[in-house]
């Protein structure tokens, strides 16, 4: 498939997602959005690649939702729509590991993308937050609470506060936290890590993980 809004690139076993809507600062429209949704359809069906990294294009890895498009309907009814939810859904279900290489702030819908991967890494510039909820829009508590606690979470959620780098580092939302030049290098080394696996072995390890978590995206 041709991609007008993200690369897809292939590297042996481990590919990399792009997110490249670098003067929106990688906002989430719903052509981006579907674009992410088929680029991982194509990935789990290619058995040649058993890990992916997403990260984004420029200085920020994604801001969010893209408010432009809460003109003709509210935040959370955009959410709600067919397009985020099978968005969402097929982020969460992805059948291979996801590693999440994060340049910059993260904010909103970006903050998501991080929690529904399964490795995070970080950029020493990344910022993270969910400023979303101050105009409507609902944050994914389910994910955050199961990487750093519920207790955390909820404060991150309902307060919509921004952390930096260090303070993810600190309570265990990122693994790593590395210099920017240093980031996709991280990414692609925890990758190539994963993918020493057999792809039978990862693929079961995260229908799993993700079946533990008693809560689901629905398509």
């Amino acid at each position: 498939m041709a991609y007008q809004l993200l690369t897809l690139e292939r590297d042996e076993k481990t590919a990399i997602i792009t997110l490249n809507r670098a003067e929106k600062r990688n906002a989430l429209n719903t052509g981006l959005r579907d674009e992410v949704r088929a680029a991982l359809e194509e990935l789990e069906s290619d058995d040649s690649i058993s890990v992916a990294v997403i990260t984004g294009a420029g200085p920020v890895f994604s801001a969010g939702f893209d408010t432009s498009e809460f003109a003709a309907s509210s935040p959370a009814a955009v959410f709600a729509g067919e397009s985020a939810r099978r968005y969402h859904h097929r982020l969460q279900h992805f059948a291979k590991p996801l590693v999440a290489a994060l340049n910059g702030p993260a904010m909103g819908g970006g903050f998501d993308i991080a929690t529904l991967c399964d490795v995070r890494i970080a950029a020493e510039s990344a910022a993270f937050g969910h400023p979303e909820v101050k105009f409507g829009a609902p944050a994914l508590y389910e994910p955050l609470a199961a990487i750093i606690g519920g207790g955390i979470a909820r404060d991150l959620c309902l307060s919509g506060r921004r952390i930096d780098a260090a303070e993810a580092l600190r309570i265990g939302l990122v693994s790593q936290v590395v210099p920017a030049d240093q980031l996709l290098d991280a990414a692609r080394a925890a990758a190539r890590t994963i993918a020493e696996a057999p792809l039978a072995t990862l693929t079961g390890m995260k229908r799993s993980m993700v079946d533990s978590l008693g809560w689901r995206f629905e398509p």
